[in-house]
């Protein structure tokens, strides 16, 4: 495998999030139609259709291994650096017509986050993280964390994944958590809270059980942004715990 060359494989990521995106929001009304039955975990045509076409975007321009949430492994070995794609984060949202959702793609080097692209695309926001160089940009303008630091003064995300515990006590024990904040929201994406947390929207965004391809392009881009990033409790089937944060507020 050549050196990696972190400029060329941002910009087939950005080429890749902005194709998708946009093909996601054009044929919204034919994309929009499930392709899954689980009772709590929404999938569409339009999270295969926007995986396809990132997958053929970034194989005709990489040589890395890819780690996708549709189809999973591109290869046995993936090595230690690949890609991680989310083609459609929000996908219950993207389904009911709320305007949170977006295309997540990162890549990580021996599981640590190298960079990430977040495209909004029903804002037409793409938010980029380099952690190499600690450069975090949306629409090209620099981005950073919030310099709030106490909680009664602070906004949390966090979430409950659809193979959540939903027990009397887990529950309860979000719920203490949520009372020291000043406000707590529950956007249904991981990928952009991780970017609400990346430009100051927001301290801090924790959630069990989420997975890698969920939340590793917002990992890199708060890392960029001088946040905190904490990727916890790695599963093999690539479920992970995650705390992302401005670094002055902890979880």
């Amino acid at each position: 495998m050549p050196e990696l060359d972190l400029s060329k494989e941002i910009n087939i990521a950005i080429k890749a999030a902005l194709s998708s995106g946009k093909h996601l929001k054009k044929n919204k009304t034919e994309l929009n139609k499930n392709s899954s039955s689980d009772p709590r975990d929404v999938k569409l045509d339009a999270d295969v259709a926007s995986e396809n076409l990132i997958k053929k975007i970034i194989n005709e321009s990489s040589n890395y291994e890819i780690l996708a949430e549709e189809s999973g492994e591109s290869s046995e070995d993936l090595g230690s650096t690949f890609w991680v794609i989310d083609p459609l984060d929000g996908t219950a949202n993207y389904n009911r017509d709320i305007p949170i959702c977006c295309v997540s793609i990162g890549m990580v080097k021996n599981m640590k986050p190298l960079f990430g692209v977040i495209y909004d695309f029903n804002s037409d926001e793409i938010y980029c993280g380099d952690c190499i160089n600690k450069v975090a940009t949306l629409n090209n303008s620099p981005i950073q964390v919030s310099k709030v630091d106490d909680k009664k003064d602070g906004v949390l995300i966090t979430g409950l994944p659809f193979n959540t515990d939903y027990s009397d006590a887990s529950l309860k024990n979000l719920i203490n958590d949520m009372q020291s904040w000043k406000k707590t929201r529950m956007i249904g994406s991981a990928a952009m809270a991780s970017c609400y947390i990346a430009s100051g929207k927001a301290e801090l965004y924790k959630e069990k059980g989420i997975y890698l391809w969920d939340i590793l392009a917002g990992a890199a881009i708060v890392e960029a942004a001088g946040g905190l990033a904490e990727i916890k409790n790695v599963r093999e089937n690539y479920q992970v715990d995650v705390t992302f944060s401005n670094q002055k507020i902890k979880g």
